[in-house]
C-alpha cells in the first residue's frame, strides 16, 4: 500500500460517476455499494455494457434505483462475439429512458482479444447506430491512438453527440484530436498511481470544461486504498487528485465536471 488509508472523503457538492460495472463488483452487496455511493453524495451513476452476454443486465441494473444508469454496446476484447443480433439489440435500446450512451466501444490493441480488423469493423458498426439513434459515445482505446483517430475521423460529420474516451492512457496526440473535436477525457483512479505522470500529464493539457470523473470499478482503485476491489463511493480521491494536478479549486472541479457530466449525457441536445 503506498499510502496508508484514510476514510473517504464527503463533499458537499454532489458527483456523477460516469464510468463503473456495477455487475462485476463482488466485494459487498449491490444494495450496500450503492448506499455508501449516496453517503458519499454521488448523484448518478452509469454503469457500462461490455458484451453482448451483459445488455441485458445493465439494463436490469438500470432500474434498480431511479440514480442508476446503462449504456449498451460490445468493448473491443468481445469484439468477435459481435453479430447482427447484438447489434440489434443495441439498437432497440439505444434509445431507452435509463439508457445515456451507446458504449463502451473502441480498440484495445494492448490485449488484442480480437482481430484487429474484427475491432475496427465493430466500432464502426457501433459509432454508426450511436449517428442514427442520437446518444453519445464512450470509447475505450489502448495503444490505438491512430487508428482511433482515423475511425473517429469518418464520422466527424454524422456523430452529433460526441461522447467521452473513458480511463483515458492514450498520447498527448489522440487527447489533443479529441479536445478539439469536442470530445471529453475521462480520469479515474490511474491519476493517483506513482508512475502514471504521463496520464497526469494529460489531466493538465485538457481543459476542466473537458473533464469526467470515473472510477472504472472494479478496477483501478485510487490511492490510498490500492488492493482493495474499487467501487463508485471512491471517487472523491480522482476528484482530489485532478483538482491538485490541474492546480484549482476542488470546488471548481467538482461543480465543473458535474456539469461535464450532465451536458454529455443527461441533457438533450
Amino acid at each position: 500500500m503506498s499510502k496508508k488509508r484514510r476514510d473517504i472523503p464527503v463533499f458537499d457538492q454532489p458527483i456523477i460517476e460516469t464510468h463503473c460495472h456495477l455487475d462485476y463488483l463482488k466485494d459487498r452487496p449491490l444494495a450496500e455499494t450503492l448506499a455508501e455511493a449516496q453517503r458519499v453524495n454521488i448523484e448518478r451513476v452509469i454503469t457500462i455494457a461490455v458484451s453482448p452476454d451483459n445488455l441485458a443486465t445493465v439494463r436490469e441494473l438500470s432500474q434498480t434505483a431511479p440514480w442508476v444508469y446503462g449504456t449498451q454496446g460490445v468493448h473491443p476484447h468481445d469484439a468477435e462475439q459481435y453479430s447482427d443480433a447484438a447489434e440489434a439489440e443495441i439498437r432497440a435500446h439505444a434509445g431507452d429512458d435509463k439508457i445515456v450512451a451507446v458504449g463502451e466501444i473502441g480498440l484495445d490493441y494492448f490485449y488484442d482479444n480480437a482481430d484487429r480488423d474484427v475491432q475496427r469493423d465493430v466500432f464502426r458498426r457501433q459509432l454508426q447506430i450511436a449517428c442514427d439513434t442520437d446518444r453519445p459515445v464512450v470509447i475505450h482505446s489502448r495503444e490505438a491512438d491512430d487508428d482511433t483517430i482515423d475511425i473517429l475521423k469518418e464520422f466527424e460529420g454524422t456523430l452529433k453527440r460526441r461522447g467521452v474516451i473513458h480511463s483515458f492512457t492514450s498520447g498527448p496526440g489522440l487527447a489533443q484530436y479529441a479536445l478539439d473535436e469536442g470530445w471529453c477525457l475521462g480520469f479515474n483512479g490511474i491519476t493517483t498511481f506513482n508512475k502514471a505522470e504521463n496520464v497526469r500529464d494529460i489531466v493538465r493539457m485538457a481543459p476542466i470544461e473537458q473533464i469526467l470523473l470515473e472510477t472504472d470499478s472494479p478496477f483501478l482503485t485510487p490511492v490510498p486504498y490500492r488492493g482493495k476491489e474499487n467501487a463508485p463511493f471512491y471517487i472523491p480521491f480522482v476528484a482530489e487528485k485532478i483538482a491538485e494536478v490541474k492546480q484549482l479549486p476542488l470546488e471548481n472541479v467538482l461543480a465543473t465536471t458535474y456539469d461535464n457530466s450532465l451536458r454529455m449525457f443527461f441533457q438533450p441536445r
